[in-house]
């Protein structure tokens, strides 16, 4: 048995080899749009969410799906989650990308939740209309960046819901927006991350089997 009981993930990057929407993104074409809004210094972090989803608008959500299960895993990612599941440990996902596209990973790889923004469909259109997880707009880890999901904030919910102290958690992510649920965890693995996301990690790692050598 395990002293961990919650372990939570990043999507892109972490569980997944590439990223999600930058993959779809070169597949049908809106590549150059995307990346022009991430840089845009004038829009916080979830606003740039928020503005993403408009230029989706009219495409086919079965079209994202069909790309989207065809970006590689990590390595060992699967037999991680089977002896996670084994030792009776709640897994999820966490990741501001959309709630779909995570459902559908979830399922494909047996997590028991997925947390992420809901990117609105009607009839399989995209209606470019995106209704971001963080609606209380909670801050960042350093008190200055709103994100449209808030990692810490969802860890704390998972963890609430199941009794279980935050130190009885793990948090797995690579990116700046994983800070937040690293820090508050009570194993924080940074994975193949930045050195900044590196300095408020527990565990560094660059193998995903690594994990179970720590729980």
């Amino acid at each position: 048995m395990s002293h961990y009981k919650v372990i939570i993930f990043d999507m892109d990057g972490t569980l997944l080899k590439d990223r999600g929407i930058f993959v779809i993104a070169k597949k049908l074409g809106f590549h150059d749009d995307l990346v022009r809004l991430i840089r845009e210094p004038s829009l916080q972090y979830y606003e740039r969410s928020i503005e993403i989803g408009k230029i989706l608008k009219g495409m086919k959500s079965s079209d994202f799906l069909k790309i989207f299960n065809n970006v590689p895993l990590q390595n060992n990612v699967k037999k991680v989650i089977y002896e996670l599941k084994k030792r009776d440990i709640i897994t999820s996902i966490a990741t501001d990308s959309y709630q779909f596209l995570a459902d559908d990973l979830k399922n494909r790889l047996d997590i028991d939740y997925a947390f992420a923004n809901n990117l609105i469909i009607e009839k399989g259109i995209i209606t470019g209309k995106l209704e971001i997880n963080n609606v209380s707009l909670e801050k960042d880890f350093d008190g200055n960046n709103i994100y449209s999901i808030c990692k810490g904030h969802v860890l704390e919910l998972l963890c609430q819901k199941y009794d279980v102290p935050l130190e009885k958690s793990i948090a797995v992510g690579d990116g700046i927006i994983d800070i937040g649920m690293i820090k508050k965890a009570g194993l924080g693995i940074a994975f193949k991350a930045s050195k900044k996301v590196q300095n408020h990690a527990d565990l560094i790692i660059d193998e995903f089997k690594e994990i179970l050598k720590h729980i």
